[in-house]
């Protein structure tokens, strides 16, 4: 069975993320094994709300969605916000949907999701400001920790943090196997 440390996953943040958001996930990934990637729009580090500074690894412009495994999105409200209006960053989130790989989007990054256009149908979850954007774009909004539809796993808040990773981990592995399966 294949596992999270055969993973490459992309994380895409500019500033005003949710520290915890970003930073949470990213070291439970990398503790688990997987490679991980922050990109952003720009190479100078980007600020979290409350401070946290991290350099980005690569630029947005420059990802290849062939090359990862799976797309963690954190929330802040200011970083989606921003991302949002980035069409670069878009399309990414749309590619990687259109090759079923997992997204992960927590707090207020699922309004990526929206601006992507790929909530419509999907049972999704969020930040409750953003529950209404979520259901005007289609989406069945739920009250749960991490929800899975297809290759999305969407998060509430902060503390849903062990349970949105977890989920997004055992997404890449089950869509890892999926791939590896004989046609």
């Amino acid at each position: 069975m294949p596992d999270i440390a055969k993973a490459k996953i992309l994380i895409i943040a500019t500033d005003g993320y949710e520290d915890s958001e970003l930073l949470e996930p990213r070291k439970r990934l990398l503790a688990a094994g997987a490679e991980v990637v922050l990109a952003a729009p720009d190479t100078k580090e980007i600020k979290g709300d409350k401070g946290a500074l991290i350099r980005p690894d690569l630029l947005v412009d420059d990802i290849d969605v062939a090359d990862f495994d799976g797309l963690v999105l954190p929330g802040g409200v200011a970083n989606p916000d921003r991302l949002r209006t980035n069409e670069t960053v878009i399309n990414l989130i749309t590619d990687f949907d259109d090759a079923g790989k997992p997204i992960a989007a927590i707090c207020h990054g699922p309004w990526l999701l929206v601006e992507a256009d790929i909530v419509q149908g999907r049972t999704v979850t969020g930040w409750p400001s953003i529950r209404t954007d979520l259901a005007n774009a289609g989406g069945d909004v739920v009250e749960e920790a991490a929800v899975v539809d297809g290759n999305i796993v969407t998060s509430r808040k902060p503390e849903d943090i062990p349970a949105f990773t977890d989920a997004f981990i055992r997404l890449v592995e089950t869509l890892e196997i999926r791939a590896e399966e004989p046609a």
